[in-house]
């Protein structure tokens, strides 16, 4: 509970000394904050506390920095962080805060903090690249009505009635790659706020320098016409560059041989729990074949045999072959429509449970699709695992389709597929899939895949439109929305292409 706050002369210097000592030795990982500024942390040695003429100071430091503050009374005192008032130049109040960051209160600070900090750098960087231009508008607080996150700060540039909007993502930012997301969505909604007072004519993306390449990958496939996407990277002293896209040098993909699939039926128990009812067996690239119930694997067989489990795998034979049974019809019993939808395994991956639905009515979803074959995740991303599944499959007329798997909404759906598409589009360029063992006997057209997002209908963002209207016309992209009760039934609800409308 928030201990009672007094505020001014109703502490005294030693009541204070005794409440920000008991916060640090009570913290495990103290630290110091104050709004706009870095945050520091407090190791034991560099923080002091002096008294004189009934006045308390605070010092603290590192490396870089040297603080002082005169304390004059404590907001808020609660374990996970106190509120200073410190005194500040012309007998002004200010705010100064103690944090324990091993605690959920005091990491919350940090993050907001951090953000902060970082948003005003942002206003730095935009000063000094557009010394004309007023820096209009500038947050780092999120905005989940209009689907604009905390992690970026933002700003609107003005000059007249001419605008830039502007978006950085932090150089602690887990995956900077969401900020072309998000700085389409800014752009798109400071359009249609300002309409006809301001023409915002861009978008102004700042990244940390070299975490840059992914997003320099995607901006060839905007639209030029729709908006004009300039890009900047920051030093950690504070400078910026522009980047030219063209010189992020070679996709960061890999293409690997495909093998035929092995025989199943020189694997002893293969044939058997691939008959079982929702069995479903998939040939892999690696020449393996997996057994899946309703996109989850329990088994997989090679040359050398077949092992199964979900956490560890063990070699199967006629000894535990009954085990492998039982495990398969635990999983088709809870991966049911109408199981325990709170149960773990109907829980665990829905997107792999779209994907068996998917290569199993493959007609439903288009026609114009072979039924096989089909290939999941090839190529394979140099970066490590996405959080959609893909497949790849090619149409009767030899044009390669690429689609892109969600269950759940998901803003960053469009980039996603789009880092995909560009993929697949630069293997068929070279003439590499023939070349690698895929789609054997058929003559793929040399024009660029189609993309297909295919998700249930009411879990596609309400931003997808907004950023598919920023792609390249040169995309072939299909909206494919389903029924609610997928899982039970593949139903297709609507077809929209591009940016179009439900």
């Amino acid at each position: 509970m928030p201990r009672p706050a007094r505020r001014g002369s109703g502490w005294n210097a030693e009541e204070i000394r005794c409440a920000v000592e008991g916060f640090l030795a009570g913290a495990r990982k103290p630290a110091l904050l104050e709004p706009g500024e870095e945050i520091l942390p407090l190791a034991g040695d560099n923080v002091a506390l002096h008294s004189r003429n009934a006045r308390l100071s605070l010092q603290a430091w590192d490396q870089n920095r040297n603080l002082v503050r005169r304390v004059i009374g404590i907001r808020e005192h609660t374990a996970s962080r106190m509120e200073l008032v410190a005194e500040r130049f012309g007998g002004k109040e200010g705010r100064l805060f103690l944090v324990d960051l091993a605690r959920p209160t005091g990491q919350d600070l940090a993050r907001r903090s951090s953000r902060l900090v970082f948003r005003e750098q942002l206003r730095l960087l935009l000063c000094r690249e557009f010394p004309g231009w007023e820096v209009a508008e500038l947050s780092a607080e999120p905005d989940l009505e209009h689907s604009l996150s905390g992690i970026y700060a933002r700003a609107l540039l003005r000059q007249g009635r001419h605008g830039w909007a502007a978006i950085g993502a932090p150089p602690g930012a887990a995956d900077p790659t969401g900020l072309l997301t998000f700085g389409l969505i800014w752009l798109d909604y400071l359009r249609r706020r300002m309409q006809d007072r301001i023409v915002v004519g861009g978008l102004l993306l700042y990244l940390p320098a070299g975490r840059e390449r992914t997003t320099c990958l995607r901006l060839p496939y905007l639209d030029s016409a729709a908006a004009r996407v300039e890009m900047f990277v920051y030093s950690p002293d504070g400078y910026a560059a522009r980047v030219d896209p063209r010189d992020a040098g070679n996709v960061d993909t890999r293409l690997e041989p495909c093998r035929p699939p092995a025989d199943g039926a020189g694997v002893p128990g293969f044939e058997e729990l691939a008959r079982l009812p929702d069995v479903q067996p998939v040939p892999m690239q690696d020449g393996s074949r997996s057994l899946r119930v309703r996109g989850l694997e329990f088994a997989r067989a090679t040359e050398g045999g077949m092992r199964f489990g979900l956490r560890e795998r063990q070699p199967a034979g006629p000894h535990n072959l009954a085990e492998a049974r039982l495990l398969a019809r635990e999983l088709a019993a809870r991966r049911a429509a109408s199981a325990d939808r709170e149960h773990p395994l109907y829980r665990q991956n829905p997107e792999a449970w779209l994907e068996s639905q998917v290569r199993a009515h493959l007609e439903k979803v288009d026609p114009t699709l072979r039924a096989e074959p089909v290939y999941g995740q090839v190529p394979a991303f140099a970066g490590g695992e996405r959080d959609v599944l893909d497949l790849l499959a090619v149409d009767r007329s030899g044009r390669l389709a690429v689609l892109e798997l969600k269950a759940s909404a998901d803003p960053h759906l469009p980039v996603q597929a789009l880092d995909y598409w560009l993929r697949v589009k630069w293997h068929l360029d070279r003439g590499e899939f023939g070349e690698y063992g895929y789609f054997p006997g058929i003559a793929l057209r040399p024009e660029p895949p189609r993309l297909l997002l295919i998700s249930p209908a009411l879990e596609f963002h309400p931003t997808t439109e907004t950023i598919l209207s920023f792609f390249s016309p040169a995309i072939d992209v299909e909206r494919l929305g389903l029924g609610v009760e997928w899982r039970k039934e593949l139903e297709l609800m609507f077809r929209l292409r591009g940016a179009e409308r439900p």
